[in-house]
């Protein structure tokens, strides 16, 4: 494949303009995901569980587990990563729980949030704050 110089130029121009939009403009926010995952919907506080430990001596590991009675999804975000969303995990009809127990990775101290789908279309959340003392992207 051959380019011309002026090609080439172009390309390179386009190619810095590209990196040099900030990548936190292109992000959503954590309500922003929530009102598309909830479709805009009342969301309840209560319905969820959500188990992390309160400090986390490696934000490379942390283990968490989410549980909501009957739910058919569950979103876990994490709003301080520079991606928040974390997992979505689906349930059908013969799972035997609505649970998932995984490791995640947190930037830092910050709240993790999960939401749940229940089977009769409502929406519940909850959060829980995890402090970390060793960053995991890139602290």
């Amino acid at each position: 494949m051959n380019f011309t110089r002026r090609e080439t130029l172009a390309l390179g121009a386009a190619a810095m303009a590209v990196a040099a939009l900030p990548l936190p403009a292109l992000a959503k926010t954590t309500d922003e995901l929530i009102a598309e995952f909830t479709g805009g919907a009342d969301v309840a506080d209560e319905g969820v569980e959500l188990d992390a430990p309160e400090i986390a001596e490696n934000g490379n590991t942390v283990p968490i587990e989410v549980a909501a009675e009957g739910a058919s999804a569950i979103m876990v975000l994490a709003g301080g990563n520079p991606t928040p969303p974390v997992a979505t995990f689906n349930f059908g009809p013969l799972a035997g729980a609505s649970r998932a127990k995984t490791r995640i990775r947190l930037a830092g101290t910050q709240d993790v949030i999960a939401v749940a789908k229940l089977a009769d279309g409502s929406f519940a959340r909850t959060s829980k704050t995890v402090k970390v003392t060793i960053g995991g992207c890139g602290g």
